[in-house]
């Protein structure tokens, strides 16, 4: 099923983990050392620019006397939140910028235009979600408390469901962030535990309201008071207009971040991982975790822009609190390390890594009886046991370099000789039965 031994699916010896974890190191080094003034304008100029969006969507809102307007104001509106949670929000939160001791950028005092609570989120998402990516059982990420995205989670008829959950997942993302925190499905026994539940909801029901009086109250009223101008009947058809175009939004801003948060971590190649590989767990061998449990796409600047340069999901969950405008340049030494320790690097175009995506959550809503492949060798689930047919019982799987050339093989070759495996049964099978028809067709 997951991924029990690291080391071992990765190929590689504890050295070989020390050397790339050195490695990973002097990137890291380079970058916090080149920190300086490009970056600080960078973080401004992305503000000045979000909040001079959020203006002229809301002016459009406000003045929108035709369905094209109010579009155009919805669609800029939802283009702000997304920079806002994007690259904003999500990345000043992670203490991107807190080496620039600037209080409006700090990790410890920004508060974002979303539905969860900042200090949640930095709980859930900067502590649990970074530190234990993946792993099964401590990663609430994986699957959301909702989802069935591994074999490695029994099927239950509820998982039937999951194209229609991860729609709706989808649409209020916001509030699926917001109820993440509060573990709603677990039991509390003690009265601290019950206590500590009661503060979280509070506080969550309190970000909630302000967030529905924000964009379903007060500017919908004052987009009313604006257009009515004492014309009550105008003013209740701006009131309305203005909250339905706060509503679409807000789904723009949902929909585009489940998308790109599902991209970085639910393709095929995106792995999972047990309880046991944290045992003792090491600096490098926490890179290594993040390396094969993440998964980016291919992006140009604006694309990168709007997904927070989350397309760099790999970069980003090597080194979550180095600026996101340096994980571009970051992300060609961190391939190089890949070619260098025959690493897959796992990416795409963004249609494809969201289409896996989808096809995983609609296959594994299904029992693994109607699956094909196995549950350590397919494309959503494999474990170090993919490469073990054949071979004798304590057997450790380890890459080899080619005396003549220095070039290693490893876990990357072994991948791609399992599906060059695959296709070439797939071929035979073809063949024969091609044959079958023949023989049948001449008797």
């Amino acid at each position: 099923m997951a991924i029990t031994d690291i080391p071992e699916y990765a190929h590689l010896s504890d050295s070989d983990i020390e050397a790339l974890g050195a490695e990973l190191d002097a990137i890291r080094a380079d970058i916090e050392a080149d920190r300086g003034e490009r970056d600080a304008r960078y973080i401004r100029n992305t503000i000045r620019f979000q909040r001079g969006l959020e203006l002229v969507g809301r002016g459009l809102i406000f003045g929108s006397t035709k369905r094209s307007a109010w579009w155009a104001g919805a669609a800029t509106l939802g283009v702000a939140k997304i920079v806002e949670n994007m690259e904003l929000g999500h990345n000043v939160m992670h203490g991107q910028w807190d080496w620039m001791n600037d209080p409006e950028v700090h990790s410890t005092t920004w508060e974002w235009d979303n539905t969860d609570p900042s200090a949640h989120w930095k709980h859930t998402h900067n502590y649990i979600h970074h530190k234990y990516t993946n792993v099964l059982g401590m990663d609430d990420d994986v699957g959301y408390g909702l989802l069935r995205v591994t074999r490695d989670q029994r099927w239950r008829p509820f998982y039937l469901g999951n194209l229609a959950y991860n729609t709706l997942l989808a649409l209020a993302f916001e509030y699926g962030v917001a109820a993440q925190h509060l573990e709603l499905g677990k039991k509390r026994k003690t009265p601290e535990a019950k206590a500590e539940f009661q503060r979280d909801l509070r506080d969550v029901g309190t970000k909630v309201g302000k967030q529905m009086a924000k964009d379903y109250v007060v500017y919908p009223a004052l987009a009313g008071l604006v257009a009515g101008r004492g014309d009550l009947r105008r003013g209740r058809h701006a009131f309305r207009k203005a909250a339905t175009a706060n509503i679409m939004g807000n789904v723009i801003r949902n929909v585009w971040t489940n998308a790109v948060i599902f991209c970085g971590h639910f393709p095929d190649g995106a792995e999972k991982f047990t309880k046991r590989d944290m045992d003792n767990e090491t600096r490098p061998e926490w890179y290594l975790r993040q390396m094969l449990g993440s998964a980016n796409f291919h992006s140009g600047p604006v694309l990168a822009f709007m997904s927070g340069n989350l397309s760099y999901q790999i970069e980003h969950h090597i080194y979550p609190d180095l600026p996101s405008n340096r994980l571009a340049e970051i992300s060609v030494r961190v391939r190089a390390l890949c070619e260098k320790y025959d690493l897959p690097y796992t990416t795409g175009s963004f249609p494809l890594q969201y289409a896996k995506s989808w096809r995983t959550i609609a296959k594994l809503s299904l029992p693994d009886k109607y699956l094909t492949a196995t549950a350590d060798n397919a494309p959503e689930t494999a474990s170090e046991r993919r490469f073990k047919e054949g071979l004798p019982e304590g057997v450790r799987l380890a890459s080899t370099v080619d005396p003549s050339t220095g070039r290693r093989s490893g876990l990357r070759s072994a991948i791609a000789a399992l599906a060059q495996g695959r296709r070439g049964r797939r071929t035979r099978r073809i063949a024969d039965a091609a044959a079958a028809v023949e023989r049948r067709e001449a008797a």
